[in-house]
């Protein structure tokens, strides 16, 4: 008996997602910045819904409140460089797929060896031309060595990194607790200005300008760690390592090493962000002296895809959006909770374009395709 074929009808899904080859540089940027529009369009219709207010004055507000005057503008630029280091400074492990979350604390640990060095040698008659040399030195390592700590148990007894660099957070916060508990002796376990009679240990003004050598220092870090990760022999292993390290050891690259010499740059640079947290601008030490910049440094260094030219612009916006929010509820006698809720909007925005910057949405052209 011939055997007869039946042919069945396969209902295909309506929507196929498939990965995009490199989409060219020119059509991402314009996938963003329609993402920033849409974003904003959102924004001022959800203002007039909440608030019945012009969105161009609570937009205005978020405007004036990086730029509204010269000296808001260069601590706009302040705090753009200092979250920028600081995302610069965990790039290179994270892009070796080393999830530091410890950086707030190696900022803090940084700045905490340069608060120390100011207070005790302040008062000494130390020269700046030495101290300050002194402080960035000490800041370096002690950043240097709070980050080699939990890369040292990771690349030996493979521990979690993660939770390991976080818990070491905590640690770093005690410790500048305790030394301000014992350095304010009033009692209000506040720290105040230190120097603040002869400013031993502060960076130099430059052009009138605080934060201005602040701001060279970090400019120069970011074309140095560009050339680091795309040019550097050192780029490339961290490149290997986080893509496999089976492959790296293969090709003979020392796995361990390169963990560790890898976090010992990170935890130094994170030092010398405490550096000019101390030195630069705030001349005290707190707990909270870092601001959150070591989590925030996270979502700069992913939005950049690990590229410091990016970084430069992925940091600019988190701050102005930052400050944008404190300006709305102050000038607008709105709750901070409109800033906060446009900058969700926004970032929210930003991360979901990078969806379709990397995949492609295919629909199906007919309903029903047969098959045999």
């Amino acid at each position: 008996m011939e055997e007869q074929q039946h042919v069945k009808s396969k209902r295909e899904p309506l929507i196929h997602i498939t990965k995009r080859d490199v989409m060219p540089l020119w059509k991402a940027i314009l996938v963003r910045a329609a993402a920033v529009v849409i974003a904003l369009v959102v924004s001022s219709i959800l203002v007039m819904i909440l608030t019945k207010r012009n969105p161009a004055q609570v937009l205005s507000a978020m405007f004036n409140g990086s730029f509204g005057t010269p000296r808001k503008a260069l601590n706009m630029i302040q705090d753009v460089a200092m979250l920028l280091c600081i995302s610069l400074a965990v790039t290179p492990a994270f892009r070796m797929k080393f999830w530091n979350i410890g950086a707030e604390g190696q900022v803090l640990m940084g700045a905490l060896a340069s608060a120390t060095l100011m207070y005790y040698l302040g008062g000494t008659g130390i020269p700046n031309a030495v101290l300050i040399p002194l402080m960035f030195v000490c800041s370096l390592i002690v950043g240097l060595i709070w980050a080699v700590i939990p890369a040292i148990f990771k690349a030996i007894w493979n521990t979690n990194e993660t939770l390991f660099t976080l818990m070491m957070n905590y640690v770093a916060m005690q410790i500048i607790q305790i030394c301000i508990a014992s350095w304010a002796t009033n009692g209000s376990g506040v720290m105040g200005v230190i120097n603040n009679n002869n400013e031993l240990g502060w960076m130099p003004e430059l052009f009138g300008q605080k934060y201005i050598l602040n701001i060279i220092f970090v400019a120069l870090l970011t074309v140095f760690i560009f050339i680091y990760l795309k040019y550097s022999k050192h780029g490339y292993e961290i490149s290997v390592v986080g893509e496999s390290e089976n492959t790296a050891r293969y090709i003979g690259i020392n796995v361990k090493k390169v963990i560790i010499r890898t976090m010992a740059i990170s935890g130094a640079l994170c030092g010398f962000a405490g550096f000019l947290l101390v030195s630069g601008a705030s001349h005290t030490i707190t707990k909270e002296l870092a601001g959150g910049m070591g989590f925030t440094a996270i979502m700069v260094s992913w939005l950049a895809k690990f590229n410091p030219a990016i970084m430069v612009a992925t940091s600019f916006l988190l701050v102005f959006l930052d400050k944008g929010a404190s300006s709305i509820a102050m000038e607008c006698r709105l709750s901070e909770s409109i800033g906060e809720i446009i900058t969700g909007i926004i970032i929210f925005f930003i991360i979901g374009c990078e969806f379709f910057i990397r995949y492609k949405i295919n629909f199906r052209s007919s309903g029903k395709e047969a098959v045999k």
